[in-house]
């Protein structure tokens, strides 16, 4: 029992608890990568490819390492901080990108929950916060923490934006606020503005009685995007004329829809978590509430009636999520503070059973509400459907046309829908590639490859070298496709070189 005797006991006990929810953070994350080591979405190819090009050319500014016939900068290419750090990063750990790409989300998640629990532990709910956090869903339309994506980096910095803003006044506290939301734009737009969203109404409600702190504070989020970053000011004034013009609506992404993959308990905590942030009427507390308010008011805009940025629509779900399960967490713990009500405790008559189910009713029915939620949520989560978009056999061919097959600044041709993750593998350029949808230049490549790959004027008008034959159709699985020309020779399996 020593171990509650004191505040330092129940802090330790604390932090062994905490142990078991990073672990669950972590499993989470990584229910996606059980199976499959390689990277899964799209853009997370794309970022692979874009980050071996910046450490490959030294520079941010690099040529498109796809179809290398333009320059990508930071113009057109607002994540390449975060490709720029990744790379970096690959570069000095020795890691494979492989193990990055399959390991690290969970990673950061797991240090995303942590801060969730930094922020939610000096409010009483650290523990109920960070383990509502974990429960953040990934899917292909809205990204997630099982992807290594900006946006899942962004997840890890806000609740710690939050921890600063609401706990600290100092010059050195708005210091680190500017070095954060700064990083933010640097590696993702939309991660620095989510968080200034949650925070404004609590700069509003600090402009009485503590308006120097709400002057810090804006000063700190608004500097960023004034003085760090010149060139982002330059996009702000189209971007605030676009939220006037409605926008096109973004099918994959359904607000009520997303409501249900988080799950009903979830959000039926957060809702009794604003109840009881509002009761305890903290300005910390209505930030939380209000700040969850606002996102929920930019999102539901955008879906209803299609006014707004439909990329902060798209990325601020996660953060909509992210809110929405610190003051779940809150809720989790009006549960575990509950008390027998006077009218039982006195038909009870008996002040030791009395004294015993006030000390342990709420705690064991927040442990019953827990693996209830548990039980509900992981078989949704492990039933969450992914695309792959290549196989074992692809890769290890890819790694052998990487190795094997010297760069001649040509193109290669294969399977659109495998064309990101050739190109960064092996560095080489392609015809064409499926990103979002196929095109005309992708249909065009199906069907040469299906038809024997034969049109060897088709190949020398577009500089053509290289043909990979193995390609995926759906439901029959990948298809082997031999070639007939005679102008091919066949240097590995499915693998042909134009003479």
């Amino acid at each position: 029992m020593k171990l509650f005797d004191n505040d330092r006991g129940i802090l330790r006990l604390d932090y062994l608890l905490l142990l078991p929810v990073l672990g669950l953070a972590f499993y989470i994350a990584f229910i996606p990568h059980q199976n499959y080591p390689y990277p899964l979405h799209v853009d997370e190819w794309v970022h692979l490819a874009r980050s071996s090009a910046i450490i490959e050319e030294g520079s941010i500014t690099i040529i498109d390492p796809f179809f290398g016939q333009s320059v990508v900068s930071l113009s057109s290419n607002l994540e390449a901080s975060f490709q720029m750090f990744w790379g970096v990063f690959q570069q000095l750990s020795g890691l494979s990108w492989m193990s990055i790409f399959r390991y690290f989300p969970g990673i950061i998640f797991m240090i995303t929950v942590l801060s969730v629990y930094i922020l939610a532990r000096r409010e009483g709910f650290g523990l109920e916060a960070a383990f509502f956090a974990c429960l953040i869903p990934t899917t292909v339309g809205i990204l997630g923490p099982a992807f290594l994506v900006p946006v899942s980096m962004g997840l890890l910095f806000t609740p710690l934006i939050l921890f600063v803003a609401f706990n600290f006044r100092t010059i050195r506290s708005y210091l680190v606020l500017f070095i954060l939301i700064s990083f933010l734009l640097a590696i993702h737009a939309p991660s620095a503005i989510s968080p200034i969203i949650v925070l404004t109404p609590y700069i509003l409600l600090n402009l009485k009685g503590n308006f120097k702190h709400s002057l810090g504070l804006a000063l700190a989020l608004s500097l960023p995007f004034l003085v760090t970053f010149p060139w982002i000011f330059e996009l702000l004034l189209p971007t605030a004329r676009s939220l006037f013009n409605a926008q096109p609506h973004t099918e994959f992404v359904q607000l009520p829809q997303l409501f249900i993959v988080y799950g009903y308990l979830p959000i039926a905590f957060c809702l009794l978590g604003a109840f009881y942030l509002a009761m305890r009427g903290k300005r910390a507390d209505y930030g939380l509430i209000l700040g969850l308010l606002a996102l929920l008011l930019m999102l539901v805009t955008f879906f209803t009636f299609n006014y707004g940025v439909s990329i902060m629509y798209e990325r601020g779900l996660m953060y909509m999520l992210l809110i929405a399960s610190i003051i779940a967490g809150a809720g989790l713990t009006g549960i575990r503070h509950l008390k027998l009500p006077e009218r039982l405790s006195a038909w009870l008559k008996s002040p030791s059973i009395t004294r015993y189910l006030n000390q342990y009713l709420g705690g064991l029915l927040s442990l019953a509400l827990i693996i209830i939620i548990l039980l509900a949520v992981i078989p949704g989560r492990l039933a969450t459907p992914y695309y792959y978009m290549i196989d074992k056999e692809d890769f290890q061919t890819f790694v052998w046309i990487n190795e094997n097959i010297e760069d001649n600044g040509k193109i290669a041709l294969l399977d659109p829908w495998k064309a990101t993750a050739f190109t960064a593998l092996t560095g080489k350029h392609i015809y064409t590639r499926i990103h979002m949808a196929p095109f005309a230049k992708d249909k065009e490549a199906y069907s040469f490859i299906r038809d024997g790959s034969s049109d060897s004027g088709f190949l020398r008008e577009n500089e053509i070298t290289l043909i990979y034959t193995r390609v995926y159709e759906g439901m029959k699985g990948n298809v082997v496709y031999s070639s007939n020309n005679p102008d091919l020779i066949e240097v590995a399996p499915n693998v042909y070189r134009l003479k």
